[in-house]
């Protein structure tokens, strides 16, 4: 006869991304072992990486240690319009930034990228598009001075 039945705990999906985080954080504190990391005073070319690496590998523990204690949840199969789509969204933008400009480029990959879940408010996208579009062009292209033109050349 057997014992009770444990119910099956773990968020399979928050699972799998706590591993994924963990997993790029470990793999990329070990490939940047040699950099010299500096000091905060003086940074090397490791001090960044191995920052980012810690702060992935605390992401990942921070989903994946409270996703053990909640009940199970199986993963979903993967749907294909959703990943051609924004993969698609994202190869016309690398091309288009540089021949039709940053805004244009943007707001295609906005609004193309909305079309992986055909649930959405087009006003909502619209909004977004205009907002990211900007925020992007003011960060980029002229905060940080990322040579790309705003408008087709």
């Amino acid at each position: 006869m057997a014992g009770p039945s444990v119910p099956d705990k773990g968020d399979k999906p928050d699972l799998l991304t706590a591993a994924i985080f963990v997993g790029l954080g470990a793999l990329g504190l070990v490939m940047g072992w040699g950099l010299d990391p500096g000091s905060l005073a003086q940074m090397g070319p490791g001090f960044l990486p191995r920052v980012v690496c810690i702060l992935l590998i605390a992401v990942g523990l921070g989903v994946g240690i409270p996703a053990l204690r909640r009940p199970a949840q199986a993963i979903e199969s993967v749907r294909l319009r959703p990943v051609l789509v924004i993969t698609l969204a994202i190869v016309v933008f690398a091309y288009a930034a540089t021949h039709l400009g940053f805004v244009l480029a943007s707001l295609w990959l906005i609004v193309a990228g909305s079309l992986a879940d055909p649930g959405g408010k087009w006003t909502h996208t619209l909004l977004l598009a205009v907002g990211l579009t900007v925020f992007g062009a003011l960060v980029f292209v002229y905060g940080l001075g990322v040579q790309v033109p705003l408008w087709p050349v």
